[in-house]
């Protein structure tokens, strides 16, 4: 679920989106298909996937894959997971809020 998550990130990525977040996300995750992956909405063309992002990442976010999956697929709000300390950032939190809307 996680891989294919990002998979559909990648795919919905448009130059637009680049434009107006500036940003790179680094996503620990926990649990089955665990590990870092990353969104890249700095780069042209912005980019998605497993491992440490190409350049560094200016929001760090942890949680468990479980949870990241409820996140982009609706079910679980960033913010309720944020508050319920489902979800942990570091970094820019400005930008953290920019992904959210993007969702």
């Amino acid at each position: 679920p996680v891989a294919e998550t990002f998979r559909v990130i990648q795919g919905a990525m448009s130059e637009e989106h680049v434009r107006s977040t500036q940003g790179v996300f680094q996503f620990e995750l926990s649990g089955d298909e665990g590990g870092t992956w990353y969104i890249d909405l700095k780069t042209q063309g912005g980019s998605a996937g497993s491992g440490k992002p190409p350049v560094t990442a200016d929001v760090v976010m942890s949680m468990s894959s479980g949870d990241f999956v409820k996140m982009f697929t609706g079910k679980l709000k960033p913010t309720l997971a944020f508050m319920s300390g489902k979800l942990r950032i570091k970094g820019n939190m400005a930008l953290a809020i920019k992904l959210e809307k993007m969702l």
